[in-house]
């Protein structure tokens, strides 16, 4: 029998074929919850949890394209039957590969098809697990329903547009899920991640990146997966409808104009 904060719970955790969400996962699953591994590619989903069956865990895959209303309903009636309940959703589910990027410019510059594939994955996506997943949670009387934001939803940037706005978006939809369904036992919160690099970065850059945070060092995925695991535990019972900022204090002052300075004249001898 599994044992830790979130024994017997059943967590839904979209996009966790790796990166962020495969790290929740993993330390969700260590304090006992049983895992549905949601994501677009599904050899990725299953190979997270395989990893996490043969560490003892239960979990379940799903190739899941979370912008499809008959997607994500069918993945929830296959979560329900195989573990009977859901008690954690994480919406962690986010498009922003290398070619979303080149699209995803400055508003004059912006390729609006990349502000529709924002908005059907990062924002039509939430509100859609959400949509199917809380009903269930509501025949149990509690859940928590968590959203994966970022600063670029808080403060203005050069590029990103679509990415930008659908992140602060989701700042709105823990408060309607607080207000809509408190009283029901479903709470909603959102974590408001910081850099917290999975893949070599330039040494430039994070050193840049590590002087305007108010911490030593910049943050690991294993943080922000510790953030996750209070939000969906009873430890943060009586936080909802709210955004948790998990950034290092990066967001929290105004950014050494000599550190941006020196970015933009690194940023000028590479164009070269």
């Amino acid at each position: 029998m599994s044992t830790g904060k979130l024994a017997g719970r059943v967590a839904i955790i979209t996009g966790s074929g790796g990166g962020l969400g495969a790290e929740c996962a993993r330390v969700l699953a260590s304090h006992g919850a049983s895992i549905a591994v949601v994501d677009i590619n599904g050899d990725a989903a299953e190979s997270v949890a395989e990893s996490l069956r043969s560490m003892g865990s239960q979990a379940l895959s799903m190739r899941t394209d979370v912008s499809s209303e008959e997607d994500v309903h069918a993945m929830v009636a296959r979560v329900k039957e195989r573990f009977g309940r859901i008690d954690v959703l994480h919406n962690n589910a986010a498009v922003l590969d290398a070619e979303q990027r080149q699209r995803d410019r400055d508003l004059c510059n912006l390729d609006m098809v990349a502000w529709d594939r924002a908005m059907a994955v990062n924002l039509r996506g939430a509100v859609l697990c959400a949509k199917h997943v809380i009903p269930v949670m509501l025949e149990q009387s509690k859940g928590s329903v968590i959203f994966a934001t970022s600063g670029l939803g808080m403060q203005g940037d050069m590029s990103l547009s679509a990415y930008a706005t659908s992140k602060a978006a989701l700042m709105m939809l823990p408060k309607l899920v607080a207000a809509q369904y408190g009283k029901h036992g479903i709470r909603g919160n959102a974590v408001q991640i910081g850099l917290a690099p999975q893949h070599p970065l330039p040494e430039a850059l994070l050193d840049i990146m590590r002087d305007n945070h108010c911490t030593p060092e910049l943050g690991t995925p294993r943080q922000i997966a510790d953030v996750v695991a209070f939000l969906a535990s009873d430890e943060s019972s009586f936080v909802t409808g709210t955004t948790l900022v998990a950034d290092g204090g990066f967001s929290s002052h105004t950014p050494s104009l000599v550190a941006v300075r020196t970015l933009f004249e690194q940023m000028g001898r590479n164009s070269m």
